[in-house]
């Protein structure tokens, strides 16, 4: 008898579902009660939504403001600067729409208790670079939490999500999710006028640099497990760029920031002779990218092709000279600060490794990939853009809808719109919040019909790899090498070496060619077959499992996309050894994808870039 058959089902019925509470989540549901005052608005986090996302430890910076009110930057300003940095490539109606608000954004967490940095001179936020400002940040998350724990109906804390829920009579409309509580095994299924997905990005579909017991330590956040698109990808949600995954330059070892040392205290990076080595490339890079190597500030891909290449060359290690910046005690602890704030641990591997950074240079590295639609990258879903300023063919009706009824996404679910961070991220949430209750609001009360056949058919599959574990635990006496099951961490590991040694992780140097692909995917239709035997000991396996089949998902649509744009639009994040070369003339275009479920087959096209600005 299958164990789901003793388990509870618990049953809630709601207007708006927003899944995941990080800060798109939080910014989900605090617009969404502030526009439907009478709704029912139910959130749904797997951790706990008071330290949860990719914020949970802590930030040192806000690095979406505008500054509208002391007319330091306009919107038009951020699209230019977005559309630099992505080489040519983003969605300027969703980029210009989110700088356009997220002033207001900032000036409620403000109000709301977060300690923001000011400059004694001009009273202003005190600036780290143009587009960021300096906070006091351990509490960030707390306080956002808060304020979106205040404006939900319930939040239902401890719950993974495994799948959407489409509607019985129109198969392309949401009608809301499915999980379990990792806490005490309780199938959860929630039903929905509308559902905002606003879950983390994908860490750890690639090889991360920190193994053994420092496996968990990433640059961003390790429980960030891909939801934000596995789920879509599996509904049949159409995704844009992504292949646009993105590499980090961080302090080697801790992942520590290195934002505000550059930008702030204007410390500078070199090799392991002493010299700056950005320069140097700078007519090889132009060769690859033509006129986007001329893009100030340079683009951030391009600053770590140039460490890339330094590196290869075998000039490494490259440093960041820090003892060269630090000659006062406030620019002492602006630096320490800005670990202490959200990488505590890099300043446990400064003192493991006897390094004080007044007296002498970190190592730097680029770290392993991520797919992420937050932060300097585009990944995400296709989403309708704002009524005001989307062409035609970005706008299909509700803003941050995506091509499924009903569904909509924030933060790292959302493609095209890159540099957004964690204030941008609530501020898209608060728009696609706004939009999910004029969506309900338009039904007049007709609720989707969820599919009975539906929730019973994934009700069993989520809770089978219990069963497989209690049925061939036996078969073996020591290890954990079993012949009737693949354990969670066994399929992670398998994910993590083929998409690092074929797709373009470190070990390659981020290169990656059509027959490396090609190879990749043949792999990776092995791991999936194998996907079918995941066992899970208990219910905390049982969340490994499910956020493993989320990446493996996810990192398919990665290795198609990446074989189906045949230039290097992004050195510095991945190379393409068969196409090395950015080609505008055949790819100023984004990638799409849609996935079929039921046949296991993946359609990919192109679709236009539009520069509105």
């Amino acid at each position: 008898m299958a164990l789901f058959s003793s388990r509870k089902t618990v049953v809630v019925d709601c207007d708006v579902l927003v899944i995941g509470g990080g800060f798109g989540g939080c910014g989900a549901a605090y617009e969404s009660r502030y526009w439907g005052r009478d709704l029912k608005i139910v959130v749904v986090e797997k951790a706990n939504i008071e330290r949860s996302g990719a914020v949970a430890h802590g930030l040192s910076a806000i690095n979406c403001y505008m500054g509208m009110q002391w007319g330091e930057n306009q919107p038009e300003d951020h699209v230019r600067y977005a559309r630099g940095d992505l080489m040519g490539l983003v969605r300027e109606d969703l980029i210009y729409d989110i700088a356009r608000h997220v002033d207001s954004t900032v000036h409620k967490f403000e109000e709301w208790g977060l300690p923001i940095m000011k400059d004694p001179q001009t009273g202003h936020y005190l600036r780290e670079g143009r587009w960021q400002i300096m906070i006091h940040g351990e509490s960030y998350k707390p306080i956002v939490a808060e304020a979106a724990a205040k404006s939900a109906t319930a939040v239902y804390n401890r719950i993974m999500v495994t799948h959407l829920l489409m509607d019985r009579k129109r198969p392309n409309r949401v009608a809301g999710a499915i999980g379990f509580n990792v806490r005490d095994g309780h199938c959860h299924v929630f039903r929905a006028k509308a559902v905002i997905v606003a879950a983390g990005g994908a860490s750890h579909i690639f090889r991360p640099r920190a193994i053994g017991e420092g496996t968990g330590r990433t640059w961003y956040a390790p429980w960030s497990s891909a939801s934000a698109y596995g789920l879509l990808i599996e509904a049949g949600a159409k995704m844009v760029q992504m292949e646009n995954r993105i590499v980090l330059a961080r302090f080697k070892d801790g992942y520590g920031p290195v934002g505000a040392w550059f930008l702030l205290l204007k410390a500078y990076a070199t090799n392991a002779y002493g010299e700056k080595y950005e320069e140097a490339w700078f007519d090889a890079t132009k060769a690859l990218v033509g006129a986007y190597a001329d893009v100030k500030p340079m683009p951030t891909c391009l600053r770590n092709h140039a460490m890339i290449e330094e590196m290869k060359a075998g000039r490494g290690p490259i440093y960041m000279q820090t003892q060269a910046c630090l000659d006062t005690k406030e620019k002492e602890d602006i630096g320490w600060e800005d670990f202490l704030d959200m990488t505590v641990g890099q300043a446990v591997v400064w003192a493991s490794q006897n390094i004080d950074p007044k007296e002498r240079a970190s190592e730097l590295i680029t770290s392993e990939p991520y797919v992420m639609g937050s932060h300097a990258t585009c990944s995400g879903a296709w989403a309708s853009g704002p009524e005001d300023c989307a062409p035609a063919d970005y706008q299909w009706g509700y803003n941050r809808m995506t091509t499924i009824e009903g569904l909509f996404g924030a933060g790292d679910t959302i493609g095209g719109s890159a540099h957004k961070f964690s204030s941008g991220s609530f501020t898209e949430g608060r728009i696609a919040g706004k939009s999910a209750v004029r969506y309900v609001m338009d039904l007049n009360g007709a609720a989707p019909a969820a599919d009975a056949a539906q929730i019973e058919r994934l009700a069993a599959m989520i809770f089978r790899p219990l069963d497989t574990y209690r049925i061939n635990r036996n078969e073996i006496v020591a290890g954990t090498v079993a012949p009737g099951y693949l354990l969670p961490l066994h399929g992670l590991q398998r994910l993590e070496k083929l998409m690092d040694e074929y797709v373009g992780g470190y070990s390659t140097f981020y290169v990656t060619s059509e027959p490396l692909l090609e190879r990749g995917l043949e792999l990776l239709a092995m791991l999936k077959e194998d996907l079918a035997h995941l066992g899970a000991e208990d219910l905390h396996q049982l969340q490994r499992a499910w956020e493993l089949q989320h990446r493996v998902l996810t990192a398919e649509a990665v290795a198609r996309h990446t074989l189906f744009r045949r230039e290097t639009r992004w050195p510095g994040y991945y190379y393409r050894a068969d196409h090395p070369r950015l080609d505008d003339a055949e790819w100023h275009v984004f990638t799409a994808s849609e996935f079929d479920a039921k046949t296991g087959d993946w359609r990919l096209g192109k679709l236009p870039v539009h520069h509105i600005v």
